[in-house]
């Protein structure tokens, strides 16, 4: 087990500990529930869920053109 110690914002603080006691969690385990449930569920894919993106030739021309088309200025992302 490790110690991190971090500052937030005091605003950031209110919204953390809120969150965390409205699941009856301290905020340390808030803090570490909230990190894993990001980074498993929005950060990575399984490498075979890639190897079927990566394959799907339709989809890669797709996201080609599409990046293409932002750094054309074809489109603003926000």
């Amino acid at each position: 087990m490790k110690t991190v110690t971090m500052r937030v914002d005091e605003n950031v603080y209110n919204m953390i500990k809120s969150a965390a006691d409205g699941q009856r969690r301290n905020i340390s385990n808030f803090i570490e529930y909230a990190t894993l449930q990001y980074l498993t569920s929005s950060q990575y894919v399984s490498d075979e869920e890639m190897k079927e993106i990566l394959e799907d030739k339709d989809l890669m021309i797709n996201l080609k053109k599409g990046l293409d088309e932002v750094k054309n200025g074809d489109y603003t992302i926000v």
